[in-house]
């Protein structure tokens, strides 16, 4: 069994020929499917990666000052959540070194450390992004299916005892893309920061590690967890709306004066109270129900792409999908698949941040009170400066008097 291609520019393979160029400058072979063209990467891919990385970058440092400066800051959720937007901070950090490389032929100008810091820094963020929402779901089933026998469970030190453990399992899936990647020479005067895989072994068991480890089981276990909340909460609602039908069912028996006593046919009695919607609390369990929701998808839709272009790759290397139509999904969509993935990481304080009314709230009086400490400066300046020309102009008067005075005792005593 022979892998199609061993050099590997990100996780996954970008270009299938590119191993020729390892020990040689000569020009790239053609392809078995010439009549496939390929699509050009070369503008599309930076001007991604730079969207990508700028709305990341202000939304994750937004949601780490936040909950930084939050009262309730120790919590198990906002641990977590502190975590994961610090874990994609410093993958989006490096996603322009990324851009680079597309728009110069894949040619990596950065040096060989950066080379192994960023593909490092990809990797780690590829599994530390997706363990946290694993662990964050977990918690939010303990919390809202089994709030109190889960209290001896969810424990602020356990939490961060989790969170410590995601970072070192990270860093362990991760290592051997930080001894495999490295520069090498595509042809003359490109070096790209890619991975060589020794043999076939190496390349099967990294993807499907990838695949097993960063997807298929944290999918199962967040489904699951979101499916038995989804549940729960569906069934408190029944139980709220059938609670408030009986009350309200109960206070018009209770309350007779509100009825017409009169011959005519009997009008329904409406509690003046009511609002007429639904129960406040039914309509909160719902918003949660659809953040839950949005929660889950977001998580498919960006990285099932990836990855199901990843087990293409892992069928063409046992040789059983070996079409014009594979290889060209495998040469062109993986880039754009890896936006799909990167941009999870941008999407994630959307999700479980600017959503919540609290957070939006804490973020609304961290801003005002910004703005307050800044007005306060502003003022205090103009006032010294206010202050500094009130002295200047008493000082101006005082010469001004003295000159006046010198000007009268000189014509005085003359």
């Amino acid at each position: 069994m022979v892998i199609p291609n061993n050099l590997s520019l990100f996780n996954s393979s970008l270009n299938s020929t590119t191993e020729s160029y390892l020990n040689s400058s000569s020009d790239p072979p053609t392809s078995h499917c010439p009549e496939w063209p390929s699509l050009s990467m070369t503008t599309l891919i930076p001007i991604i990666y730079s969207i990508i990385s700028g709305l990341g970058i202000v939304g994750n440092t937004l949601a780490i000052f936040v909950l930084a400066h939050s009262s309730t800051s120790r919590s198990i959720a906002n641990t977590f959540m502190l975590n994961l937007c610090v874990s994609d901070l410093l993958f989006l950090m490096s996603l322009p070194l990324w851009a680079v490389p597309y728009s110069q032929d894949y040619n990596w100008p950065f040096g060989r450390l950066a080379c192994k810091i960023c593909g490092a820094l990809l990797s780690f963020n590829l599994y530390a992004s997706i363990f946290f929402i694993t662990c964050m779901s977990m918690d939010r089933y303990l919390a809202i299916v089994h709030p109190l026998r889960s209290q001896s469970a969810r424990d602020p030190k356990r939490a961060k005892l989790a969170c410590g453990l995601v970072w070192f399992l990270s860093c362990a899936c991760s290592a051997p893309t930080l001894a495999l990647r490295d520069l090498y020479p595509l042809k003359e005067n490109v070096e790209a920061c890619a991975i060589f895989y020794p043999d076939d072994t190496w390349f099967l068991t990294l993807a499907w590690m990838k695949i097993i480890l960063a997807f298929l089981l944290p999918l199962v276990v967040i489904s699951c967890c979101y499916c038995v909340i989804g549940r729960h909460l569906l069934a408190d609602t029944d139980v709220i709306r059938m609670g408030s039908s009986s009350h309200s069912v109960k206070k018009s028996v209770e309350s007779p004066e509100h009825c017409s006593r009169t011959e005519r046919p009997p009008t329904p009695c409406v509690n003046p109270n009511s609002s007429g919607g639904r129960p406040q609390e039914g309509r909160g369990l719902e918003r949660v129900l659809w953040t839950v929701a949005a929660v889950v998808l977001a998580f498919f839709f960006c990285w099932f792409p990836f990855h199901y272009v990843t087990m293409l790759e892992i069928l063409q290397a046992y040789g059983l999908a070996d079409s014009c139509w594979v290889d060209w999904t495998i040469r062109n969509l993986t880039p754009i698949t890896l936006c799909l993935g990167f941009s999870n990481s941008a999407i994630n304080p959307l999700l479980y941040c600017f959503i919540g009314h609290h957070f939006r709230g804490r973020l609304g009086g961290l801003c005002k009170g910004l703005c307050a400490c800044l007005k306060a400066r502003r003022d205090d300046h103009s006032q010294k400066r206010g202050s500094f020309s009130t002295r200047l102009s008493s000082f101006s008067r005082k010469l001004s008097d003295l000159k006046d005075l010198a000007i009268v005792e000189s014509s005085g005593a003359a």
